[in-house]
């Protein structure tokens, strides 16, 4: 059965593995999960991933796909129920997770790593770090989603680092002046499939049974 399965190595608590596996639950797809510490990464995993970061997907052709936003475009290719590639709202999705990638990401390590970056404050890196929370909370004053009524790539691609910013001091971030966005947060810390895609897993070790992970 695990050669019929794509391979999905994945660390539970990484945001950038979190959206891999809310792809692979949207798209209704399967996949063999392996659940790694990465202080201890199986060979395995670093034999097709050299550079030895989660998510890998490994496809049961063995193309191996490196980068969580491809792992979720090839679910989502793959089956898109719920029309979260909508071509009308794509180019403005990617160019929102870029944002996320790029920028609010370099803040983002800053703040919650504060003590290994003494540039500045830890409260400056949070502002910097504002910047991108504001202008999300502008797409969300009067949506339930950032690029509209429904669910779009760009949700579940940038919910897992705002989710990170926000526990980074939860006292702080409820009390910051982003209602909108803490309700967007927090109907997605509720959602069924968000909560799917944080289950725990044991660590995998070579002769455990394959843990098959779907929605």
């Amino acid at each position: 059965m695990t050669a019929s399965l794509p391979l999905l190595y994945s660390f539970r608590r990484c945001p950038y593995a979190i959206r891999a596996r809310l792809g692979i639950l949207f798209a209704e797809q399967q996949v063999e999960l392996r659940e790694i510490v990465l202080k201890n990464k199986p060979s395995q995993m670093v034999a097709i991933s050299p550079k030895g970061t989660v998510p890998v997907l490994q496809l049961t052709d063995g193309k191996v796909i490196e980068e969580s936003r491809e792992i979720m475009e090839w679910a989502l290719e793959q089956k898109d129920p719920q029309g979260l590639l909508d071509a009308e709202i794509l180019s403005q999705a990617n160019a929102l997770i870029d944002k996320n990638d790029n920028d609010f990401k370099h803040w983002l390590d800053r703040y919650k790593y504060a003590d290994r970056h003494l540039e500045m404050t830890q409260k400056e890196y949070r502002l910097q770090g504002e910047e991108f929370l504001q202008v999300l909370e502008e797409l969300l004053s009067n949506k339930h989603y950032l690029l509209g009524d429904k669910v779009t790539i760009a949700d579940i691609g940038i919910m897992p680092f705002v989710r990170q910013f926000a526990h980074v001091d939860r006292d702080v971030f409820y009390n910051l002046p982003y209602p909108n966005l803490q309700r967007w947060l927090q109907h997605w810390l509720e959602h069924p499939l968000f909560l799917q895609a944080m289950s725990k897993f044991q660590p995998w070790q070579e002769e455990d049974e394959e843990v098959v992970f779907s929605a």
